[in-house]
């Protein structure tokens, strides 16, 4: 283009000028944006060394798997409150730990059981509980459960199956040594528990 006069040339000039400002400017939201998203996904790593060989650990939001997490808490608890073999000291550690999952309601349940004497008739006929879970029911949104499983009471001379449904409420709570996955179990209830199954063993 041919610029015949000195104020085409100062408009000209004016606007590679502002263009150039303008560009730049977009230029550099665009090098920030990159950068910030590049500083934000690298945070999101640590390296740890396994035998001096450096490895990259990814961290992960806690909703990331939390429902995983939920369900491994609820059916952990079930395995201490209900599997057990005849033995005091096991039983009063088992206990222990269910306790450090769950609110006042497992403590409640636990003494009610106590004072009836079911462990120390489990020791006396040295029973082994176990316990099993068939499904667990999970709503998020509200965070309550329901689990669904059976117990098998063996003793010396009978095998006993029992039907288990209980349920509840779940709490997020800070990470500790005992509750690894942040989880109280709370309102917790039995809903079912009766017998299926009595087998008697063949005595030889």
């Amino acid at each position: 283009m041919l610029i015949k006069n000195i104020e085409q040339k100062i408009r000209l000039a004016f606007a590679v000028s502002l263009g150039s400002f303008v560009m730049a400017i977009v230029i550099c939201f665009l090098c920030l944006s990159y950068a910030s998203k590049m500083i934000a996904k690298e945070r999101q790593q640590i390296y740890v060394l396994d035998n001096n060989i450096p490895l990259i650990a990814t961290k992960s939001q806690i909703e990331d798997n939390r429902e995983a997490e939920y369900r491994a808490h609820i059916t952990a608890f079930h395995d201490f409150f209900f599997s057990m073999p005849p033995d005091d000291e096991y039983i009063k550690r088992q206990m222990n730990k269910a306790m450090y999952l769950v609110d006042a309601s497992g403590i409640a349940q636990y003494n009610t059981l106590k004072e009836k004497g079911y462990y120390t008739n489990l020791v006396s006929t040295s029973s082994v509980v176990t316990c099993t879970v068939d499904s667990i029911r999970l709503d998020l949104n509200t965070k309550t459960w329901a689990f669904y499983g059976k117990q098998k009471i063996e003793r010396p001379s009978m095998i006993t199956i029992r039907s288990l449904v209980t349920e509840g409420g779940l709490q997020d709570i800070p990470r500790t040594i005992n509750n690894s996955h942040g989880v109280l179990i709370t309102n917790w209830r039995t809903i079912e528990n009766k017998d299926l199954l009595n087998e008697t063993k063949k005595l030889f």
